[in-house]
């Protein structure tokens, strides 16, 4: 496969080179497993973040009965900290998805590019969030909506 150029950018032509902008070097092969090795690490740490969230939550549940005898401050706090535990579980499960995903797209040769406009995303963004997905003038467009 031969690497295209366009002006803004010089494409990844396997899963061992990845895209970069004009503006940066090369990924290094120290660079690549870094990155690769975070992005694995986050993933098991996340699936170990999410089972003892979903065992708290269990937990709760189990714990919670019928509410007999709770005044309304213990309900009320109950239900705070299920709701509590529901999101930490919600929230570290969109986060094992993404950081999946990125592992994907890493393994598929496409990690770095912007899913949007097809433009790299760019290293430091990349080694600041490995789970990125868009290039920093798509993520702002995305967030002003």
């Amino acid at each position: 496969m031969v690497a295209r150029k366009t002006p803004t950018a010089k494409k990844a032509t396997s899963s061992r080179t990845l895209a970069v902008r004009e503006d940066e070097s090369p990924w290094t092969a120290k660079e690549l497993r870094d990155l690769r090795g975070e992005l694995e690490q986050e993933i098991a740490q996340l699936r170990s973040e999410l089972l003892e969230a979903e065992s708290d939550l269990v937990d709760l549940m189990r714990d919670s009965g019928d509410g007999a005898g709770d005044d309304q401050a213990d309900a009320g706090a109950k239900t705070y900290e299920r709701e509590q535990e529901i999101s930490l579980a919600n929230n570290a499960r969109l986060m094992l998805e993404q950081s999946e995903h990125a592992l994907e797209r890493f393994d598929g040769g496409t990690y770095g590019i912007c899913e949007s406009c097809g433009d790299p995303i760019g290293k430091l963004r990349l080694q600041a969030a490995p789970r990125a997905t868009l290039c920093m003038p798509c993520k702002k467009k995305q967030e002003r909506r």
